[in-house]
């Protein structure tokens, strides 16, 4: 019996990402103006932050179930550093402590316990600040080349060099626009994206 409470106890990555959805996100669920998406890659694919919500700022949420190590977490956040504007680590409670040691100050922290029905409830012990260490640049590598070659094209540039490589162009946007207007644009952009992976899922303005 013993045993059995403890397999029970053990949570997954769907389970946490699922009831995460419902019970954290769903007062999200249906707004015009916010996007949740899952798995969204950054760094040119180099890692994927399991969700993020772009509103107003671009939050990502990874999360770190009981089945899981947090062996690639320094690794990801510092990757997350670089062009998200929030963070938070969502984790099983064996995980708590070691978060806390490695996540930056401004990275919150929420506990997802399994309880012995198999029900994942939330308690934050962090709440999230803002980044203030984020890359503009990096943040701009979100866009696909098109995507950045149309914003930058408001600005009457010569041809050839809308026709740069796309870091160039990451670069320029860096310089002429603020983060929370590239944030803006990104999602401006996935909203209507083709061959996306999975429709994004519009999340609902109300409490």
């Amino acid at each position: 019996m013993e045993r059995q409470r403890g397999i029970m106890g053990v949570s997954t990555d769907i389970e946490i990402r699922t009831a995460f959805h419902q019970k954290k996100l769903r007062h999200l669920h249906a707004c015009p103006h916010t996007l949740v998406l899952n798995e969204l890659a950054i760094a040119h694919a180099s890692a994927r932050v399991d969700i993020a919500v772009i509103n107003g700022c671009l939050h990502g949420y990874e999360i770190k179930s009981a089945a899981d190590s947090l062996s690639r977490l320094p690794r990801q956040i510092g990757l997350y550093e670089e062009c998200l504007e929030k963070l938070t680590i969502v984790c099983a409670p064996k995980h708590v402590e070691g978060v806390e040691k490695i996540a930056p100050s401004w990275c919150g922290i929420i506990e997802a316990n399994k309880g012995a029905r198999g029900g994942i409830e939330f308690k934050t012990r962090r709440s999230s600040q803002r980044n203030t260490n984020i890359k503009a640049d990096r943040l701009a590598h979100l866009l696909w080349r098109q995507e950045a070659m149309e914003l930058l094209s408001s600005f009457d540039l010569p041809a050839a060099q809308l026709r740069k490589p796309r870091t160039e162009l990451y670069k320029e946007i860096s310089a002429r626009f603020t983060v929370s207007e590239i944030t803006e644009y990104i999602k401006k952009v996935m909203v209507v994206r083709p061959a996306w992976r999975g429709p994004p899922i519009h999340a609902s303005c109300g409490g």
